[in-house]
């Protein structure tokens, strides 16, 4: 699986980070994380760098989520 780290944003409010993969009508989301707080000052791009201090994530394990529940992905700059 060809990966690359991601935030994930689907609707409903739901935002995810997390190595995503391209699997047909879905994205496979593993090492996945909810992002409960951005706790970021410069919005959700700031993520990009990976969580800050004020930062709360919740363990998921793995989303599979269809491609028309995705309202935009970020690549990060670096793993989280």
């Amino acid at each position: 699986m060809n990966a690359e780290t991601k935030i994930v944003v689907l609707d409903r409010g739901f935002v995810y980070v997390g190595k995503v993969a391209d699997e047909g009508d879905n994205l496979r989301i593993t090492n996945c994380r909810n992002i409960r707080r951005w706790g970021t000052t410069k919005g959700l791009g700031e993520l990009t760098d990976g969580p800050t201090p004020k930062t709360v994530l919740d363990e998921v394990g793995e989303v599979i989520a269809p491609k028309r529940a995705v309202i935009h992905q970020i690549v990060c700059k670096r793993d989280w």
